[in-house]
């Protein structure tokens, strides 16, 4: 590790003060950060803590029905709390070991957007709305490739606001050192139409499998895309699996998602 100041302001307003600093980097559950700074990818030379400020941590439902997490909220928290969205707490158990869960943060997840993220999924898929310290961002709009976001230069994910879905599942294959997923799958349906996110499989990030979403919001059924074939162009091939591989475990757990769902 190399000499960098480390802070850790108590409010919001601090933490977006000390962010205007020259070279000042966002840490939040430093699962990412932390070995990237051990390997000199990144050398900022200030740390901007966010796990002491309170008011972006914090499960709850607002008056639209949507659960709202903060997104300095742990993942081993949203298990805790989020039982209003069992197929997300079901995706935020399965994240890393204990270690990470009581660590790593909903809104560092997504602000990394690691292309075999969990989250990114799950908010894709729910059409969640990404609340910074001065506007909301829908997931569409938000995820716009690998490791890249629509946030700006010194924004803090404040909340993710999910609308919770009629049924919703995820599927995981993972990889089983780093526990990452090959190929991740959240399906959810809402009365007017079904959504499907895919993680972990795409050289540009998340992204949604709009003919899926067409067969399923016709029949919510495995059935539904048996005549359906996942491109493979744009996917992954590395040491684990080829793009063939990955687009043939996309459609797999999409079948298996619905399945489990419905």
């Amino acid at each position: 590790m190399y000499s960098f100041e480390l802070v850790r302001p108590k409010s919001l307003a601090e933490a977006l003060s000390a962010l205007k600093e020259e070279d000042a980097q966002a840490l939040g559950g430093g699962q990412t950060l932390i070995p990237t700074l051990k390997q000199r990818l990144a050398q900022p030379s200030k740390l901007v803590s966010l796990s002491a400020i309170d008011e972006i941590k914090g499960v709850c439902v607002d008056d639209d029905g949507r659960l709202c997490i903060g997104g300095g909220t742990t993942h081993g928290e949203i298990v805790a709390s989020a039982g209003d969205y069992p197929a997300l707490v079901s995706l935020a158990s399965r994240i890393g070991d204990p270690a990470v869960r009581n660590r790593g943060t909903i809104g560092g997840s997504i602000a990394n957007n690691d292309p075999s993220a969990c989250y990114p999924a799950a908010c894709l898929a729910s059409n969640a709305t990404i609340c910074t310290d001065h506007r909301e961002i829908p997931a569409d709009e938000f995820f716009q490739g690998m490791f890249m976001t629509a946030l700006e230069e010194g924004e803090i994910v404040t909340e993710v606001r999910f609308p919770v879905p009629q049924k919703a599942n995820y599927q995981k294959f993972a990889q089983p050192a780093s526990r990452f997923p090959l190929v991740g799958v959240f399906v959810a349906r809402f009365s007017d139409g079904v959504r499907v996110a895919i993680t972990g499989a795409s050289e540009g990030g998340v992204f949604r499998w709009t003919e899926a979403e067409e067969a399923l919001s016709d029949n919510f059924s495995p059935e539904a895309i048996e005549g359906l074939t996942a491109s493979a162009d744009g996917l992954i091939t590395d040491l684990h699996g080829s793009a063939a591989y990955r687009a043939h475990l996309i459609k797999v757990l999409t079948g298996r998602a619905v399945k489990a769902a419905a």
